[in-house]
């Protein structure tokens, strides 16, 4: 099978590396950034092209010889290039945090007869998958909460953070507002609002926060109450929040000495290089998913705990190998035909199909990406 992975950045390049490994795919990693491919230089079944992707018509020509597709393209792209995907008729396994609603994509996606996994990363993407796991386990579902970050061992201030994947989207949960769903009502709140303090085993204390992770759960999952905040460092939020009420994320053009530039762009040439992960240092990335409902009466409470950390023998950081191997371990499961179903899927979707979960879930624990699986009864239901 042939398969072309359009972005090889610190995780397309791990998902490269992954689905290499299997001796019958053959498979193409394109980035614009001939620095970018020298992450999968030298592999074996593995052939880089240095395209720009920025063009959905450019993108349609590079997938048309493939077989499979995987999008891991910045947030910004992401939507033109699984439309583009689409409508070259291929299955597409996607990453990107892409504002957009996919599910618009549907109908394009049926029509074609293709299987278009979005979201399906560590969060989003891992967190999904579980709920809908659990949905199927339950004659009501109450609650989901899902906390996740990816953060540096070593702590710098000011920061105490690196930028393990695209440091465009991190912006972007710093943005873009937070919906959820709260006593069966759609709402929005502002992103770095209602901070939170949690300990995690290992770690110690970290900040919650909202951030716009819900994305298809708001639509495709019947819960009265859901929510989904971003895990970093105490007083990471507040120094964000300043930052972005002074206007250094700004994407419209302001005027200075008489040049026009956005602040987001002068805000990246400044900021991001201090957010790149040293030569040599580590991360890890935690999660915990609570799932809470009712089964036969009983008021049921699942917990799924993640710890995961860089892995120093292929010098894979963490954020790479949670969201990119969740992807890889996907895309076998669309080539081996235990994905089948056609259209936008969210990883919800997969979590609700047994023999799909059971074979991500077992793939992910071959790669050491272990969830800690704790049920709790609290009680019968007064109903």
């Amino acid at each position: 099978m042939d398969i072309i992975v359009l972005g090889c950045g610190l995780v397309g390049s791990a998902i490269v590396r992954d689905l290499a490994l299997e001796p019958s795919f053959n498979v193409t990693a394109v980035d614009v950034s001939e620095a970018a491919l020298t992450r999968v230089a030298g592999i074996d079944g593995v052939a880089r092209l240095q395209e720009d992707l920025s063009s959905p018509d450019r993108v349609r020509d590079l997938v048309a010889a493939h077989d499979l597709v995987i999008g891991a393209v910045p947030g910004f792209m992401g939507y033109r290039t699984v439309e583009a995907a689409i409508a070259a008729g291929k299955n597409v396994v996607d990453i990107s945090f892409f504002p957009e609603d996919a599910l618009t994509l549907d109908s394009a996606a049926q029509s074609q007869g293709v299987t278009a996994i979005v979201d399906c990363g560590v969060a989003p993407g891992c967190g999904n998958i579980l709920f809908g796991h659990v949905h199927t386990l339950l004659n009501r579902t109450d609650r989901f909460l899902c906390y996740v970050g990816g953060l540096p061992v070593t702590r710098r201030k000011p920061y105490e953070y690196t930028a393990v994947f695209s440091p465009v989207d991190v912006i972007e949960e710093y943005t873009r507002p937070a919906r959820y769903v709260e006593n069966g009502r759609l709402v929005t709140r502002e992103a770095l609002s209602d901070i939170e303090l949690l300990e995690f085993d290992g770690i110690g204390t970290l900040e919650a926060f909202n951030s716009d992770g819900l994305r298809t759960l708001a639509v495709t999952m019947n819960a009265p109450d859901m929510k989904e905040k971003t895990l970093r460092y105490p007083g990471h939020a507040d120094l964000m929040r300043v930052l972005r009420e002074t206007g250094f994320f700004r994407t419209d053009p302001i005027t200075v000495r008489g040049v026009s530039l956005r602040p987001l762009d002068v805000t990246a040439a400044l900021l991001f290089p201090k957010w790149t992960l040293p030569e040599g240092e580590h991360d890890f990335t935690v999660m915990r998913v609570v799932i809470e409902g009712q089964r036969e009466g009983e008021i049921l409470r699942y917990t799924y705990d993640l710890l995961d950390r860089y892995d120093p023998a292929t010098g894979t950081t963490s954020m790479a190998r949670t969201t990119g191997y969740t992807c890889s371990v996907a895309a076998r499961l669309v080539a081996d035909g235990v994905i089948t179903r056609k259209g936008i899927v969210p990883p919800e979707y997969i979590g609700a199909d047994a023999a799909a979960y059971g074979a991500l879930m077992a793939g992910l624990q071959e790669r050491n990406v272990v969830f800690r699986e704790t049920i709790e009864s609290c009680g019968r239901s007064a109903n």
